[in-house]
């Protein structure tokens, strides 16, 4: 039996030099296969690295995007836990005669004080904190805990201007008034 190239060459459906073309590409193509062998390990090798690196890739992305939310949750929990701290500690029931002027998201509020934290508030025993558009009166040391958290919450906290002069001869001197005396 003959092979089907000899059938086409007697049929004069094709030529020897056809014939001699098709069995060197097929020579070439089968050699290829056998070094191949290599040739398919270096690609398996490629698609094992262009994977690994797709997974580097991913697991960076997701390790950024991982840090953007703990970092959004822990601004979250630092502005609820100042919320809370002002709630706790803010003043209530001082209200009074005395207006109280301060700065507040650059537009000037009036708080109406009594003149005992009125006082307390000038010389600095007092402070003022702001929250999402809320006026919290609370005492000093509150105000630093916060102005630890935020220095931005913090409106108002003056210095100490309590400077009283004492004379040598004062017979009072070692004793203080207190600031809830009324005359």
């Amino acid at each position: 039996m003959a092979s089907l190239q000899e059938q086409l060459l007697k049929a004069g459906l094709t030529t020897k030099q056809k014939t001699r073309q098709a069995n060197s590409d097929k020579r070439k193509k089968n050699k290829q296969k056998r070094s191949g062998v290599e040739h398919g390990a270096s690609l398996q090798e490629q698609v094992k690295q262009d994977l690994a690196l797709s997974k580097a890739d991913k697991l960076a992305k997701d390790s950024a995007l991982n840090e953007v939310k703990k970092q959004e949750l822990a601004s979250k929990e630092q502005k609820l836990r100042i919320k809370q701290i002002l709630e706790h500690h803010q003043l209530t029931g001082v209200s009074g005669d005395s207006d109280y002027n301060y700065t507040f998201n650059n537009k000037v509020k009036k708080l109406a004080l009594n003149t005992i934290t009125h006082k307390a508030l000038v010389n600095g025993r007092l402070a003022l904190c702001g929250l999402n558009e809320t006026t919290y009166l609370v005492t000093s040391e509150t105000a630093a805990k916060i102005a630890d958290l935020d220095t931005s919450i913090v409106l108002v906290q003056n210095d100490k201007v309590e400077t009283e002069e004492t004379d040598e001869n004062d017979p009072y001197a070692d004793y203080q008034i207190p600031d809830d005396l009324m005359w």
